[in-house]
């Protein structure tokens, strides 16, 4: 920004004052409504307003005004969108002077009880090559239309808007990940401590059992193991919570993903098949609820049914979606688990809430055949 062509002296000072303010505790809106003034304040302005575009950059998601009291604003109602002439400076950023905004051939016109407005200047709020948003003045008192020193130093201001909301920006986005890393960490512990040892006493428990010739005595550590079971089984749904809403890349990076990171509780890795339109057909909500699927099926393959291989083909024909997840285990009758236990009835209502339904059968082999079907949306 040329601040060099700002002449005088005390319009320079402001602007500049107005640039420091980004560093204070100020929150955003209240530092945009600062600077919107110090422009109209600068400029003769009757009227200004500042808009933040929304993420995609094609409509205003907020809209600030000075100059209209607040019953004024509520009589007008709802704030613009940025249509008109306001959508001029949305689809060209480029700073518009008007004489009269109501002869312009892109207006829209007012909505009802708006203050008439005649002369207009727009400069588009940016920091370099991205832009935030437009400042907007009307009716310079005692003029018919602002002039081109105006827009110089509303062009400074501009950039100050543009820095505060980039500003702004920057710290939610740090924020965000610092909540991100910290949902990973606890995650990462959930999974390194509490199962990796809940699960080494439910393996140690197993084999007492099998030993024990006591009756009692074994029913009831079966009876421990099932609620060992059923503990990591809650927690393994904790992490999925936790992790899921960082998600990245299709359903078919998050189903490798997770299939690796099972591979070490399996002891091999999982033969994966895709078929069909798997990432474009498959929606975000379908998608949570088959990597809960995936994760409760490849658990209880590693818990109970000791097998050495695995298969995973996931497809999609037109709304259809099919998971089948195969194992050469001890097949349905090495556990009761695997015919009715808590992780199988946890897949058949995430199937039946997919308007779906989950067939088990035995493999001609050996082992466990799980056979989703459910809409891919």
């Amino acid at each position: 920004m040329p601040l060099h062509a700002i002449e005088d002296p005390s319009k320079l000072r402001r602007i500049i004052d107005a640039m420091l303010l980004i560093g204070t505790d100020l929150d955003l809106p209240q530092l945009l409504r600062h600077i919107v003034e110090e422009a109209r304040a600068i400029t003769g302005a009757r009227y200004g307003a500042i808009g933040v575009l929304n993420s995609e950059g094609t409509a205003l998601a907020e809209f600030i005004t000075v100059g209209l009291d607040p019953e004024e604003e509520a009589e007008i109602g709802k704030r613009p969108k940025g249509l008109g002439v306001l959508g001029v400076l949305i689809t060209d950023p480029q700073t518009l002077r008007i004489s009269d905004v109501n002869a312009h051939p892109d207006r829209s016109g007012f909505p009802p009880n708006h203050p008439p407005m005649t002369c207009f200047l727009g400069v588009p709020v940016r920091v370099k090559d991205e832009v935030y948003g437009n400042l907007y003045l009307t009716d310079k008192v005692g003029w018919t239309e602002f002039t081109s020193d105006d827009a110089i130093l509303v062009d400074a201001l501009a950039l100050a808007a543009g820095m505060a909301v980039q500003n702004a920006r920057l710290v939610q986005e740090m924020k965000t990940n610092a909540v991100l890393h910290e949902r990973d960490r606890v995650a990462l512990d959930l999974h390194d401590r509490a199962i990796q040892r809940i699960f080494g006493a439910g393996l140690t428990l197993q084999s007492l059992a099998s030993a024990v010739r006591d009756e009692g005595l074994s029913e009831r550590l079966r009876g421990v193991i099932s609620e060992l079971d059923d503990t990591i089984g809650e927690i393994r749904s904790s992490i999925f919570n936790l992790t899921m809403a960082d998600r990245s890349g299709g359903v078919r990076s998050q189903v490798t993903g997770l299939l690796r990171e099972l591979g070490e509780l399996l002891g091999f890795d999982v033969r994966v098949i895709f078929e069909g339109p798997v990432d474009t057909a498959v929606s975000d909500g379908v998608a949570d609820q088959l990597l809960a699927i995936v994760r409760e099926a490849v658990t209880n393959i590693a818990r109970h049914a000791r097998a050495t291989e695995a298969t995973l083909i996931l497809g999609v024909d037109g709304s259809q979606c099919r998971l089948q997840i195969s194992d050469n285990g001890r097949g349905m009758g090495g556990t009761e688990t695997l015919g009715g236990g808590r992780g199988m009835h946890n897949m058949r209502r995430r199937a039946e809430e997919l308007h779906g339904h989950l067939e088990v059968t035995s493999n001609s082999a050996g082992g466990t055949l799980l056979d989703f079907k459910m809409l891919a949306h």
